[in-house]
Parts: structure tokens; C-alpha cells; sequence
């Protein structure tokens, strides 16, 4: 049986690092825990490159022109959706996590789920670098993995 399994080593990894904007006082956070990762696991921040857009909704988009770009093994999608009143909640999670799925599957490059997805400011809060861990941390070593997964295959 042959085992194949990623390993935590990014030394010359190329990644697209996507950011909303909005929530900045937790997204801001998820991004400094994604660079912090990928420099621990041996990478370099001179090659990732930071893109903003106004909300989560949007994240999909960019990350889709970056995996298509051929420019970047992984990109790691980073966000904040807090739960409101309304039902917007479910339309900006839903939407974005399809689209994120959908820009992997099509351009076989991993695209990683660092969006907090919470019922209250306090869950972000701990989503974002307290006690619950980072999600920016987090979706930086699953981007790494799956890079060196893929490149086993």
C-alpha cells in the first residue's frame, strides 16, 4: 500500500492570501496568523501576496483570478461572517463556501477555508487568535498539506 500524506513544509511555496476587509478588527488577525504559519513551516512572506476585498461574498472572486493566474500553489481565503438579524448571514456563508469549493475543484489549485463562520462577535472573537485558535493559522497549514499532497500525487 502506498500512503501519501502532506507534509507541514512550505520552503518555496507560492500563496494568495485573500482578506475581507469588513471585520477588520478579527480578519486582521486571521491574516497575521496565516504569515506567522507559513514562515514557522519554512516559508516566506515575499511569496504571498495580500489582496483585499470589501466582504466575504467577494472573496471567491479573487481567489478564482489568482488560481487561474498559475502564480500561487494554494490560496488561503480569510473572513469574518457574524450572525445578524437577518438572513444575510446564510446567504454570504453559503454562497462564499460554494464558491471557494467550486474555484478549488475547477482550477485544481487548493483553496483554504480561513473564514470565521459565528454566532456572535464573541465566537469570532475566539476564532481569531484567543482561546478557540486562529482560522487564518489554521487554513495556512491546511494550504501547505494539501500543496505537498498534491505534488505526491
Amino acid at each position: 500500500m502506498k500512503k501519501i500524506e502532506g507534509q507541514l513544509i512550505a520552503n518555496g511555496m507560492k500563496f494568495g492570501l485573500v482578506c475581507a476587509r469588513f471585520n477588520s478588527f478579527m480578519t486582521e488577525k486571521l491574516v497575521a496568523g496565516a504569515l506567522d504559519t507559513i514562515v514557522r513551516h519554512g516559508g516566506s512572506e515575499d511569496l504571498v501576496t495580500l489582496a483585499y476585498v470589501p466582504g466575504s461574498f467577494e472573496i471567491p472572486i479573487v481567489c478564482k483570478q489568482m488560481a487561474k493566474s498559475g502564480k500561487y500553489d494554494a490560496i488561503i481565503a480569510v473572513g469574518a461572517v457574524i450572525r445578524g438579524s437577518t438572513y444575510h448571514y446564510e446567504l454570504v456563508s453559503n454562497e462564499m463556501a460554494k464558491g471557494l469549493a467550486q474555484v478549488s475543484l475547477e482550477t485544481g489549485v487548493p483553496v483554504t477555508f480561513g473564514v470565521i463562520t459565528a454566532e456572535s462577535i464573541e465566537q469570532a472573537i475566539e476564532r481569531s487568535g484567543s482561546k478557540a485558535g486562529n482560522k487564518g493559522a489554521e487554513a495556512a497549514i491546511a494550504a501547505i498539506e494539501m500543496v505537498n499532497v498534491l505534488k505526491s500525487l
